[in-house]
């Protein structure tokens, strides 16, 4: 094709289908990076040009065979693009860019979004509200922060994806109990106040610079209650143009513009406190959200945050102009749980609102659409409950031995 440009995309789980797909159909060569674990999954083959297949996991992935093999595969192709669509991806896909000298996000830029350390230092020096933190490097400044920052706090590594890894600490003692058995590794940690609250999320599209799309929703399961308590995630968008909305769009802008994400689609955090009534940043990534958010904004809005992603990629390397697709001011809901069921039967979930049924195996969960929140949130509670009762699976959370 005349004006087909190749893009070589990189991810160790299986996501993106949709990505890969319109890509594709936007008329450009596709190559895709993955897991050789990751061989047998179903991935939309007629839409790839060729997968070539790492050995490894997330950070298992040697770089500078990543690196050789990129540019072995260069002396015959030019690739005009390099797109990480997982978090783990992210300093991929920067260490290509660099040594390749492509374009795209730098290792710099490529660290707000991945190290969680490097998030507050830059929000904090965008004027951007947080909770208080402080890096482990110096035994002071620990107990300085100790003596001044009322527990409880968090122990959070720097650069696992969501809620993984993160300990809850109740006093002093037990903060450095954990920070001794970490001995060397405890750089790779930061400590930070835990405030009670509300658990926002903010979905988003960045073009030439400027949030073009974004939806507000929250937890009504916290990420981090299910990963360390087990039970039922579900979540919600929010009232649009309400306070809570308005307000976290507007700081969603300042992360995105303070941070220097140019283009793409971003998921961010935000906590709403129950002792002020604040809302302060918690972390953001330059990706599509997990755990099927992106199914939930579809429905609500209509945009499908892969496909939207592909076209603003395509745009830019071709110098093209980017149109967002008319989006719809609908609610939409989820609820997932991990079941003993390979196969959950979810036949009994039949109310109308239903739109979309989790395909995961061992996993039970299914997203619901109206034009009334209430409705929506009145069904994620009653769903909520019977999954809860009837499939969910209590899983102990891991010990996070490998660090970014």
């Amino acid at each position: 094709m005349e004006n087909a440009k190749t893009f070589l995309c990189i991810s160790n789980y299986f996501k993106g289908a949709d990505f890969l797909i319109n890509l594709k159909k936007l008329g450009n060569k596709v190559y895709l990076v993955t897991s050789e674990k990751l061989r047998d999954k179903p991935w939309p083959h007629q839409h790839i040009d060729e997968i070539f297949y790492m050995e490894g996991q997330d950070v298992d992935w040697n770089l500078e065979h990543l690196l050789l093999g990129v540019g072995n595969f260069m002396k015959a192709t030019k690739v005009d693009a390099i797109v990480a669509l997982d978090d783990y991806d992210v300093e991929k896909a920067t260490y290509l860019r660099e040594n390749l000298r492509i374009d795209g996000m730098g290792q710099t830029t490529g660290r707000y979004f991945r190290d969680k350390l490097a998030m507050r230092m830059r929000a904090k020096s965008c004027g951007i509200s947080i909770p208080a933190f402080c890096s482990l490097f110096n035994d002071h400044d620990i107990n300085t922060f100790a003596d001044a920052i009322p527990a409880p706090w968090v122990l959070k590594p720097r650069s696992e994806a969501s809620a993984t890894g993160i300990i809850k600490i109740e006093d002093k003692e037990r903060l450095w109990i954990h920070i001794n058995e970490m001995g060397n590794n405890r750089f790779k940690y930061l400590l930070e106040q835990f405030k009670p609250g509300d658990v926002y999320h903010c979905d988003s599209l960045i073009s030439d610079s400027k949030v073009i799309f974004s939806l507000t929703s929250r937890y009504l399961a916290t990420p981090m209650e299910i990963s360390q308590g087990g039970g039922v995630f579900r979540s919600a968008n929010s009232k649009y143009k309400s306070e809570d909305d308005i307000a976290i769009k507007k700081l969603n802008e300042q992360v995105m513009k303070g941070f220097g994400l140019k283009h793409g689609a971003a998921h961010t955090e935000f906590i709403k406190s129950n002792e002020d009534g604040q809302i302060y940043f918690l972390e953001t990534s330059s990706r599509v959200g997990g755990a099927h958010l992106a199914e939930m904004v579809a429905e609500a809005s209509n945009i499908n945050l892969w496909k939207e992603w592909a076209a603003i990629e395509d745009a830019l390397v071709k110098g093209t102009k980017y149109s967002l697709p008319k989006v719809k001011k609908g609610y939409a809901g989820i609820v997932l749980t991990l079941t003993k069921f390979q196969h959950p039967n979810l036949s009994s979930f039949s109310d109308p609102e239903v739109c979309f049924r989790i395909p995961l195996e061992y996993h039970a969960g299914l997203i619901v659409k109206s034009d009334n929140q209430e409705r929506i949130l009145e069904l994620l509670e009653e769903y909520g409950k019977r999954l809860a009762n009837d499939f969910t699976a209590v899983v102990e959370q891991s010990k996070v031995t490998h660090l970014h």
